[in-house]
């Protein structure tokens, strides 16, 4: 898999991202997808050939480690990488409808026309919500693959040895997993990862939400002193005018 384009690609998110995300990013691309790439594969290698069980039973040893690695843990990382970075392109996506939009408006317009959008790139109207739904669908991936590696392998613990009594196994057969230690350091290590990419999502889901409430409560109080202005502004002209025509009692 060539993670070097998926990070160029996403490098463009950056410039629409707020610094939980930019943090987001890094952690993605040098915590996780950086220790996938160098070590993580290397670590794991052909995990089937280095299952060994104590048994010359055919088939046993292969049953065994479809019962208990019934998905490796490293495609299960290669997919959770590939769908919690899929949604930030919905982003980039959308800033470029709005480019397109803006060229069209320009052509029918002409260069000098009022412009649709101040800020290509400003989280506001409907890029807001999309950049929301592209943190929500990430933390909701994040979870769920936590949740399918915690329930295959036990809260996430890799032990040394395993006791298998499938079919065609004789009877009970002790099973051993290559370089278990070490697997069990990268398996915690990848599940912090994803762990801290899950806060830095909430982080910054609860800052866009409390700004954009910050700013409408701005908007609203902005509004009631123009309006509370306006009706000053209108009871002081009343008044001048009733001084220049004072009106007579008997």
């Amino acid at each position: 898999m060539d993670w070097g384009s998926l990070q160029g690609v996403l490098s463009g998110v950056n410039k629409y991202s707020t610094g939980f995300g930019r943090i987001w990013l890094s952690v993605v691309f040098i915590f996780r997808v950086l220790v996938y790439v160098v070590a993580a594969e290397s670590v794991w290698g052909d995990e089937q050939s280095d299952f060994v069980c104590n048994t010359l039973q055919p088939g046993c040893p292969n049953t065994c480690y479809d019962h208990y690695f019934p998905m490796s843990h490293i495609r299960i990382w290669a997919l959770q990488l590939i769908c919690i970075t899929t949604p930030s392109l919905l982003v980039v996506l959308h800033v470029a409808y709005r480019k397109e939009r803006e060229k069209k408006h320009k052509m029918k317009h002409g260069e000098n026309c009022t412009r649709l959008y101040k800020n290509m790139g400003k989280k506001h109207g409907g890029l807001w919500w999309t950049y929301l739904m592209s943190l929500l669908f990430k933390t909701g991936f994040e979870a769920g693959f936590l949740y399918v590696l915690h329930s295959i392998y036990h809260q996430f613990y890799l032990p040394r040895l395993v006791k298998c009594s499938m079919f065609p196994c004789p009877n009970i057969v002790d099973c051993f997993i290559a370089k278990p230690t070490e697997k069990r350091v990268f398996t915690y290590f990848m599940v912090g990862g994803s762990g801290l990419c899950i806060i830095l999502n909430l982080s910054e889901i609860f800052y866009l939400v409390f700004k954009r409430c910050f700013q409408g409560c701005k908007k609203t109080v902005k509004k009631e002193e123009i309006s509370m202005s306006k009706k000053r502004r209108n009871l002081i002209f009343q008044n001048s005018i009733e001084k220049q025509n004072p009106v007579e009692f008997n």
